[in-house]
């Protein structure tokens, strides 16, 4: 196997510098691009006070902490971050044309030993590897929010990817302290989106009936289930925006009606009330409260 050293992640978002960090606390060296140069600022600064905050709280060595982000490169020039990259983690936009057009840039910029994976659960990465000349390079690697938090990420073996990229794939995700979990077959949404999916739109359905508050949801499934977060609080933490446009490509792809998102979940979207990230979702946010306590 090539040996990696260094990973490049495309996005500098809620996800992708996340992951980004992950990398460089697993001893990469990770470079965090972003076109957005306030977004790279954000990122950079919200890197910093996770590491500071992990020091301050006895939970990390204050050496590793700096170890880490010297590791870390944020760049808003792709060809600076890919140009060495032995694997790039695409977390942009989900736009599958966006996404194709950054792959075909990517499969000229980098190494031709370089792994390309998508950390979407939207599109599966047939529907992108095409995009490239190393289909068998290519693959989904996807994250759950918050990927500093979350162990679990899902690996999906689609009919292009080869064995080599998939048993890679996997051994970078357990040298980055996550479980993976082989997807065998491509499936929209995967394994843990799907079962999750199903909780959320029954808990919409119960909800536009007017059979029960969506509180009263959100407390039945916590302590009856004893979920940690109850699904409406979930499609805030997830993006109520996200879950809108995921609900309505499937729906586009499919023709079938049962995919189009709930009209409580279109109330939302229409609103701007898209949840943690814009202060109100079904919930309403204090500045710094992660919570949605009022």
């Amino acid at each position: 196997m090539q040996a990696v050293k260094k990973i490049c992640v495309v996005g500098a978002g809620v996800m992708g510098h996340q992951i980004a960090l992950c990398a460089a606390m697993a001893g990469y060296e990770a470079f965090c691009m972003d076109k957005d140069t306030a977004m790279l600022d954000k990122a950079r600064k919200l890197v910093e006070d996770y590491l500071a905050g992990r020091v301050k709280k006895g939970r990390m060595e204050e050496e590793f902490a700096g170890q880490a982000l010297a590791r870390i490169t944020f760049t808003s020039s792709l060809e600076e971050g890919a140009r060495e990259a032995d694997l790039v983690i695409e977390s942009i936009t989900e736009d599958l044309e966006l996404k194709r057009q950054l792959f075909a840039e990517l499969d000229r910029l980098t190494p031709p030993h370089a792994i390309l994976v998508t950390n979407t659960s939207n599109f599966v990465s047939s529907k992108i590897a095409s995009a490239t000349s190393r289909p068998d390079k290519v693959c989904n690697l996807h994250f759950f929010n918050p990927p500093l938090v979350v162990k679990v990420v899902e690996v999906v073996k689609g009919p292009h990817v080869s064995e080599h990229t998939i048993n890679q794939v996997m051994e970078i995700s357990k040298s980055m302290d996550k479980i993976p979990i082989l997807i065998k077959k491509e499936i929209e949404g995967f394994v843990v989106n799907r079962i999750m999916d199903a909780m959320m739109d029954e808990a919409a359905h119960l909800y536009d009936l007017g059979v029960a508050s969506y509180e009263d949801i959100d407390l039945a499934i916590r302590h009856a289930l004893g979920q940690p977060l109850g699904p409406f609080r979930l499609m805030d933490i997830i993006g109520i925006d996200l879950l809108y446009r995921a609900r309505m490509n499937r729906y586009r792809e499919t023709g079938n009606p049962a995919y189009k998102p709930s009209p409580a979940v279109v109330e939302k979207f229409v609103r701007g009330e898209w949840g943690r990230k814009t202060g109100k979702g079904f919930y309403e946010y204090q500045p710094g409260n992660n919570n949605g306590q009022p």
